[in-house]
């Protein structure tokens, strides 16, 4: 799968994205986006905002630029910072290939990115994350990953379709294996949600 054929799943799928994800969104997400940006601050880089659900848990005084490659998931995060009364850089952008300078960034997130990204343009994105964030900055990750255990990973096998006609995602993503084939160095990767959602923390080199 290529980044433009994932720009038109979500601008097929972006009048509905917040709908079909509200079920997870308030049972799952809310409670664990504040811990995607614990101890950040600066310039800080949402890559693949989406919609912006990210928008409201932007630490105080942040000067965060998103970046996404769907106009129409854009343009609902404009709508979603107006709300929420926060200023936002949102741009049209492949994070393949970001036209952003280099180490113009404190730190970056990305949410459920890299669970999309497929494996062959994960290296171009980090490569790219890595030009635009200051030695010495965080890269934290939100991201699925296959459960070990029984019955969530039967669970999984059945999302699993699914997830991938909707978002282009999947659970077998080697993003900590491609962190490590950049030179990055993982700091922490730890489960939030079971065995089933992962963040990882990423210390820019």
């Amino acid at each position: 799968m290529t980044t433009l054929s994932l720009r038109e799943r979500y601008e097929r799928i972006a009048p509905f994205y917040d709908l079909l994800d509200y079920p997870f969104e308030q049972k799952r997400y809310r409670h664990i986006r504040p811990q995607l940006f614990a101890g950040l601050g600066g310039r800080i880089l949402d890559a693949g905002v989406g919609t912006g659900r990210n928008i409201a848990y932007y630490p105080p005084g942040a000067d965060v630029t998103g970046v996404d490659l769907s106009p129409a998931m854009l343009s609902r995060a404009r709508r979603r910072a107006v709300d929420a009364g926060r200023e936002v850089d949102l741009r049209l952008m492949d994070v393949t290939k970001l036209d952003l300078p280099d180490d113009s960034f404190d730190a970056a997130v990305a949410s459920f990115l890299f669970c999309v990204l497929p494996d062959d343009v994960q290296p171009d994105a980090l490569r790219e994350i890595r030009r635009v964030v200051k030695p010495g900055g965080t890269l934290r990750l939100l991201e699925y990953v296959r459960p070990s255990g029984v019955l969530r990973g039967f669970v999984a096998r059945l999302w699993e379709p699914w997830m991938a006609w909707a978002y282009g995602a999947g659970f077998d993503r080697r993003t900590e294996a491609h962190l490590r084939e950049a030179g990055m160095e993982i700091v922490e990767a730890r489960f939030v949600v079971g065995d089933l959602i992962k963040m990882i923390t990423v210390r820019v080199t």
